[in-house]
């Protein structure tokens, strides 16, 4: 069961990968576009206003469809066979669940307690151009879910020849269209009433103040090495658990509004405190980092310098922290706890100075979407941010390395054996041996396949931001952890059948390889 929740956690985080960059995109036209900032040239109908509409609007596309990217995101990671027919299958009949929907509405709104001739709002969206429940997100994974069962299920079924034309896709078609119309009916009677809950609930957590980011911040962090964090954040950010639509969409739907209110950010936008989670990637890893540093012994410091590095480069700019934090994680546990405590008093001290956003992922996506477009006006708030955030680095960093030292964990560069890293040199070598030189993706695919134990041993694969995630059919063929150490992994997470390979931000590329190479050695 841990397995199926955390494959689902990972194909839950192929949508949100498209995110990052058209916020980015919303951010910068809202600044250069804003007169108050660039002048008369971005004045209402000059030619410069008008591009950067143009450009604006495009970076709207993910935002006003994340329920359609969902639906059809899901089953590309889930489904076991020909998920690419799984992903149409699963679109259409998502629209053909909302289309249901609308005309049920149309015609029995009031039964269901549903005004369907209001405006879009207030519980209604256009979906696809189909005006219908939002359902936001929940409502397109659930479809998926249920799509992607049927496909698991029915796909492969073998009807009678002079049938043949109904197999297939064109079975999950039909199974699906009447699974659809149960699935609208429910929904139009159940999810007005969940509504008010959810609404009941955005309440309580925004009244909940410190505590509930504290709480937040702990566990998305805390559970981020079980894969289970998606199911922390994903309601926050891109659902609504404490306001329509996820913090992610309202922000940016908020964000020149905000930009030029002379209020502080906390009252304009309180629920941003449960998008706080990035600040431990700018001001928390880099204390980490310094406690490794200065704990290790003094002729392996280059080593750990050389290892460390790149993982927090990558943890500030981008706010992936994976390749660093499974560094360290399997070494001292309890300095991982440590961590998502210290992430959650940093998040919370923030907010209870009045720091406010959407500040979920790395320094690149904080400065655009917050500091720049807020600076005129907010500047103070970034101001308090930043002067946290430098105290909080010297925090991280007394309390890692006292503890290292007080309880002599062997963190990099404090083992008796050699700090293990690989130079480009090695690398190289490896791919001679392999026979594939110039392609770097198939090597290491082909390095971890082998570490499995051969692709007849492998039975699901998966992956999200920076980990391989593998299901074999024999734990014991599987080789130990420097094997995949050997072709670029940052480390190993094993539970019985199940693993998960730290590879960084070139997993779907490597996971694309492996999955060739396990068709190749199919056929």
């Amino acid at each position: 069961m841990m397995a199926k929740i955390q494959r689902f956690g990972g194909a839950m985080f192929t949508p949100v990968l498209f995110f990052v960059f058209s916020g980015i995109v919303i951010a910068v036209a809202s600044v250069v576009n804003d007169p108050a900032i660039v002048g008369n040239i971005a004045q209402e109908g000059t030619l410069w206003n008008k591009l950067w509409e143009i450009i604006e609007e495009g970076g709207w596309t993910v935002f006003n469809n994340m329920e359609i990217l969902f639906a059809i995101g899901l089953p590309l990671g889930l489904a076991k066979k020909a998920n690419a027919r799984a992903a149409l299958e699963s679109f259409v009949l998502y629209m053909t669940f909302n289309t249901f929907m609308s005309k049920i509405l149309e015609n029995f709104g009031a039964t269901f307690g549903v005004d369907f001739d209001q405006e879009v709002g207030e519980g209604l969206k256009m979906i696809g151009g189909v005006k219908t429940l939002d359902t936001g997100v929940v409502g397109s994974i659930i479809i998926a879910a249920v799509v992607i069962y049927l496909h698991n299920r029915f796909f492969d079924t073998q009807l009678p020849e002079y049938l043949g034309i109904f197999q297939g896709s064109a079975l999950i078609g039909m199974i699906g269209f009447f699974a659809m119309f149960i699935m609208a009916l429910l929904f139009s009677w159940i999810w007005p009433i969940f509504q008010q809950g959810v609404q009941s609930l955005q309440d309580f957590m925004v009244r909940s103040g410190n505590f509930g980011v504290f709480t937040y911040i702990f566990l998305e962090k805390a559970l981020l090495p079980t894969g289970l964090h998606h199911f922390i954040y994903a309601p926050f950010q891109f659902g609504p658990a404490v306001v329509e639509g996820g913090t992610t969409l309202y922000w940016m739907e908020h964000l020149k509004e905000f930009a030029s209110s002379s209020q502080s950010l906390k009252s304009l936008f309180p629920e941003g405190g449960f998008a706080l989670q990035g600040l431990s990637n700018l001001f928390g890893v880099p204390g980490i980092a310094l406690a490794f540093y200065a704990t290790s012994k003094k002729e392996n410091k280059k080593k750990v310098l050389a290892l460390i590095v790149p993982g927090v480069i990558t943890a500030v700019l981008a706010g992936i922290t994976e390749p660093f934090d499974y560094t360290f994680l399997f070494i001292a546990p309890v300095l991982f706890f440590i961590h998502a405590v210290l992430a959650a008093i940093l998040a919370t001290t923030s907010y209870a100075l009045g720091v406010v956003g959407d500040m979920g992922g790395g320094l690149i996506e904080i400065i655009t979407k917050n500091w720049i477009p807020m600076w005129a006006n907010h500047w103070q708030t970034y101001a308090i941010q930043v002067g946290v955030g430098l105290a909080f680095i010297l925090v991280y960093f007394l309390v890692f390395r006292f503890l290292i030292l007080k309880f002599d964990f062997k963190t990099p560069g404090r083992a008796d054996e050699e700090v293990a890293m690989f130079t480009k040199a090695d690398y190289k070598e490896k791919k001679q041996e392999a026979g594939h030189e110039d392609d770097l993706y198939h090597d290491q695919a082909h390095g971890f396949l082998e570490a499995f134990g051969g692709a007849e041993n492998i039975e699901n694969v998966n992956n999200c931001a920076t980990r391989l995630r593998v299901s074999v059919k024999d734990e014991d063929k599987v080789q130990n952890d420097d094997a995949f150490k050997a072709w670029g992994a940052h480390g190993v997470v094993r539970n019985k059948k199940y693993f998960q390979i730290i590879v960084g931000l070139n997993v779907p590329q490597v996971r694309e390889s492996f999955d060739q190479l396990i068709d190749e050695n199919k056929k």
